[in-house]
């Protein structure tokens, strides 16, 4: 009798707050959660993390020393893709970060390129806009990663030391300048000798992942590989 009380009551409240998904927009069944399931199979996957020379990795060819480099989506404007990185960095669905980074995870786990991480590191918002924003969705997203690679995650070595100006409407070696000296290490002893994993949600023209990996580089981690969610 109460098992059926409480299906009915969810069903009603199911109706009154339905549950959609973050990409398409449409209902989520019982069992779905965040995406759909045919959001899941027909999103633009990359499989970056099959071929060690793709697109991801050549964004930074000559630009940084990499080991690999993966994207999880391609993104588009107005696209599933675009409505799932809106819901997580504007729209405060901080559980969207952690599945997304388990998924991208679980598919870099697999995959030899990506075989000897020892350290992921999100890379940072200023205080003053995490602060605003009220979370990192890099760090939400890093939060997957770590859990599905079992590979420990380090928030406290990379600093952002100034709030730079939006990226949105700059070009490439604006974005550039706009990096310059923006990050530093502060624990230099916890990334030595580690090939780090470093996260972000979204890569364009790829400076600001560059400019935290050259700050790695200098301070002495063995080697960076990158992951994210979309590449544009």
């Amino acid at each position: 009798m109460w098992k059926f009380i409480i299906s009915y009551l969810k069903e009603f409240i199911h109706l009154l707050y339905p549950s959609i998904c973050y990409a398409c927009g449409n209902h989520l069944y019982d069992g779905e959660e965040h995406i759909c399931i045919a959001c899941r199979m027909t999103l633009p996957y990359t499989f970056d993390e099959t071929i060690k020379y793709n697109q991801t990795y050549k964004v930074f060819k000559g630009r940084i020393r990499l080991q690999s480099a993966s994207s999880l989506f391609y993104f588009k404007k107005k696209s599933n893709v675009q409505h799932l990185l809106h819901y997580l960095k504007y729209n405060g669905v901080e559980d969207l970060g952690n599945e997304l980074g388990k998924i991208h995870g679980h598919m870099l786990s697999e995959s030899e390129l990506f075989s000897n991480i020892n350290l992921i590191i999100p890379v940072p918002l200023h205080p003053k806009k995490e602060k605003k924003r009220g979370y990192n969705q890099a760090l939400l997203l890093a939060n997957g990663y770590a859990e599905a690679m079992n590979v420990e995650l380090n928030n406290k070595s990379l600093t952002r030391l100034t709030d730079t100006s939006t990226q949105t409407k700059k070009s490439r070696y604006q974005r550039y300048e706009n990096m310059s000296g923006v990050f530093a290490c502060i624990n230099v002893d916890a990334i030595r000798d580690k090939h780090i994993l470093l996260i972000d949600d979204v890569i364009t023209t790829g400076s600001t992942l560059e400019a935290c990996a050259q700050v790695l580089l200098d301070a002495g981690c063995a080697s960076i590989s990158i992951g994210s969610i979309a590449i544009a």
